[in-house]
């Protein structure tokens, strides 16, 4: 998504959480949803970015809920991409369910016990594709989804939120869904399983660049 955005003009930061990606050697249990909240309003402050379109995938939409509360505004507008759209007090754990916050702990209790395993990735994903995902696709310390999200009570900035319609089993994100559209947020659907920045890249370009501009509804 970098090169797409970035030829349609805008400046893009893609900051790795503390133990995800290429800071996974930083992992350790007492990571939770405030370490990487903080990690992204770092990158904001350190880098001094004011009028910033956050986007929030999957649980970064948990991470991006809580950065858009304590930007101190500095995010114009929140965008959640097929992920979790908290209120306050809300854990991803409760959003998801007993039944799959159960498989999720079993998952950590199978290893070390304090991390997550990654989920499969969608089955239409093509082979070289999810070949090249899976090896950075890391472990999430279990407190990330425990630690339920404080919200100040200040309004959000505006808010829209993109649906990929091809389901999981478990459609975890349609309630979100549903509720942007109940509250009139900008709304849009693709085509696409959960990871459309790797599937749909283009695709996901020109939807962003509706949301963006107001024109999506």
């Amino acid at each position: 998504m970098r090169p797409l955005l970035r030829a349609a003009g805008h400046d893009i930061f893609t900051p790795s959480y503390t133990g995800l990606g290429e800071r996974a050697h930083l992992a350790s249990p007492a990571i939770n949803l405030d370490t990487h909240i903080e990690d992204v309003l770092g990158v904001l402050r350190c880098e001094d970015l004011r009028d910033v379109v956050l986007i929030g995938h999957s649980y970064g939409g948990m991470v991006a809920t809580g950065v858009a509360d304590r930007a101190e505004g500095r995010v114009a507008q929140l965008i959640y991409l097929d992920a979790f759209a908290p209120k306050d007090g809300q854990s991803l754990f409760l959003l998801v369910g007993a039944e799959t916050e159960a498989k999720m702990r079993g998952g950590a209790a199978a290893g070390d016990g304090w991390r997550v395993p990654a989920n499969p990735m969608p089955p239409d994903t093509p082979a070289d594709y999810a070949a090249w995902a899976a090896p950075r696709r890391m472990q999430q310390p279990m407190k990330c989804f425990e630690q339920t999200l404080a919200l100040s009570g200040r309004p959000l900035p505006p808010c829209g939120y993109i649906y990929c319609k091809r389901i999981p089993p478990q459609d975890v994100f349609r309630q979100f869904a549903d509720r942007a559209k109940a509250e009139n947020w900008p709304y849009a659907e693709m085509d696409a399983s959960h990871n459309p920045h790797i599937t749909a890249p283009e695709a996901l370009r020109d939807v962003l660049q509706g949301m963006m501009s107001g024109a999506t509804r």
